[in-house]
């Protein structure tokens, strides 16, 4: 695989300055059972870095100690960790909002046949891949069969109560474009999944989120094997919106790995680059407990770019209106 993190490196990608710490998105681990060409932090079935115990311990006396509002939890597919499920009973406990990032087909994994249940019983967001509604385009990016298991399992979630306009259960969807191209507008293209999905499937669902690809990992890895990194960077520059600045998600969540460490989010995650913090050399939850961390600058590197072009990127989805 290709290195990205060398070409990246010298920027002139603006100051970001942190506000109050909102969300502790915390990666619990690699291991997924899919493994997705767009997939920025290469996760796969044959990945093993898995979080421990003691460091989820440490991830709830964080999210006390600092009165953190929400637990974003991610991996690889986050489920497949052992410790998943009392992680999530233990934020709940606290009163802490928590989003699983969900693949969908995890549902029909073995060991997790009452994973959806599971969800819905604990009032968990559901945040989840779908990068098309057509059969081809998933199948595509994703492998034979998941369009399949994912419409499945949105219909199982539906039955439980997920997408409903009330919005009790939420359950919102994320597109990533298929090539180096940046999201067409999340509005419109929201429009037309639920008119698809409803169409065809009879599938509800709250909001879309159009991300961008970020140039890192194996979909970096990707452009440069095909000669395209460099005019998918060009294209992020061109398209840069500096109003986009002030609500970039690194400004208000910590991004944590599965051994513990921080970073500005979770990309900065997947290149090495560390989470500034003085008097620490390798910043760690533990330093999260002594003190906080408002008003630290954020770590830049020219992936940057992903987040601020066109409309803007984020987990939460585009970050202006069309």
């Amino acid at each position: 695989m290709h290195a990205t993190l060398p070409l990246l490196k010298q920027t002139d990608f603006p100051p970001i300055a942190r506000r109050a710490l909102e969300t502790l998105q915390v990666n619990l681990g690699y291991k997924c059972n899919q493994s997705c060409l767009h997939c920025h932090v290469n996760a796969s079935p044959q990945r093993t870095e898995m979080m421990e115990g003691d460091i989820i311990d440490l991830v709830l006396d964080v999210l006390k100690a600092r009165d953190i509002e929400t637990l974003d939890v991610t991996g690889g597919a986050p489920e497949l960790n052992v410790h998943f499920r009392r992680l999530v009973r233990a934020a709940r406990g606290l009163g802490v909002h928590v989003i699983d990032r969900c693949n969908l087909t995890i549902l029909y994994e073995p060991g997790h046949e009452d994973l959806a249940e599971f969800l819905a019983a604990q009032r968990v967001e559901v945040v989840a891949s779908l990068p098309c509604y057509s059969i081809e385009n998933v199948d595509r990016q994703r492998g034979e069969g998941v369009f399949d298991k994912s419409i499945a399992a949105l219909k199982r979630l539906n039955a439980l109560g997920y997408g409903r306009p009330d919005g009790e259960l939420p359950l919102n969807l994320v597109y990533n474009p298929q090539g180096p191209s940046l999201p067409p507008d999340q509005h419109r293209l929201e429009a037309d999944y639920k008119r698809e999905l409803g169409s065809h499937f009879g599938i509800e669902f709250n909001a879309l989120y159009a991300l961008a690809n970020m140039p890192i990992q194996r979909f970096g890895s990707t452009l440069i094997s095909k000669g395209h990194f460099a005019s998918y960077m060009q294209l992020l520059k061109d398209s840069y919106k500096a109003y986009n600045l002030d609500t970039v998600m690194c400004k208000s969540l910590v991004s944590v790995d599965w051994q513990g460490f921080l970073y500005d989010c979770d990309f900065n995650q997947m290149l090495g680059i560390r989470l500034r913090l003085d008097g620490a050399a390798r910043p760690h939850l533990r330093d999260l407990l002594a003190r906080g961390i408002d008003g630290a600058a954020v770590r830049v590197a020219d992936h940057c770019y992903g987040c601020t072009a066109g409309q803007g990127s984020r987990c939460g989805g585009a970050l202006q209106a069309a």
